[in-house]
């Protein structure tokens, strides 16, 4: 098994050493989605809400939280992220809205923290917009797809390996 590396030889938090490692490419997508009645998401679809656009600010949110990752999470390294791309999809078949959300940069570390933080936090702006309305919403599956770059390589989730 992997030791944690966020954890010393006393089994204490620190913050990881990234330099003397390398600078790469690095890629991280994460997704999730928020479960909800039919009526709210025809709500968000036509724009009817009164809060206003409810999937814009969820991908304004989701934009700005990545880019604030290591003011949330105490032991995210501060990055300078060339990319966020979050997704925010009215999904009828499911009854739910799909959020998705990519990040990239250069540097010395990986960014899948940033795009899981993208993802969870454009899931909370709706949850937050819509709570008025429908109180029986659901955030889920909010998890890593894919990461590339790295001393660890590329994953995509599912793939056998």
């Amino acid at each position: 098994m992997t030791k944690l590396t966020h954890i010393d030889s006393r089994g204490h938090a620190n913050m990881v050493d990234v330099g003397d490692k390398a600078m790469s490419q690095r890629q991280a997508t994460a997704s999730g989605h928020v479960a909800m009645s039919r009526e709210t998401l025809e709500l968000i679809d036509s724009g009817g809400h009164k809060k206003g656009d409810v999937l814009t600010v969820a991908r304004i949110a989701g934009i700005q939280a990545a880019k604030q990752c290591s003011s949330l999470i105490p032991l995210c390294h501060p990055l300078m992220l060339s990319k966020v791309e979050v997704q925010v999809e009215v999904n009828h078949e499911q009854q739910r809205v799909d959020i998705s959300a990519t990040c990239k940069l250069n540097g010395q570390t990986g960014v899948e923290m940033e795009a899981l933080t993208a993802v969870s936090v454009a899931a909370l702006t709706i949850y937050d917009m819509c709570k008025a309305v429908d109180k029986e919403m659901v955030i889920g599956d909010i998890c890593l797809q894919e990461k590339q770059g790295g001393r660890s390589g590329h994953y995509q989730r599912g793939a056998e390996g």
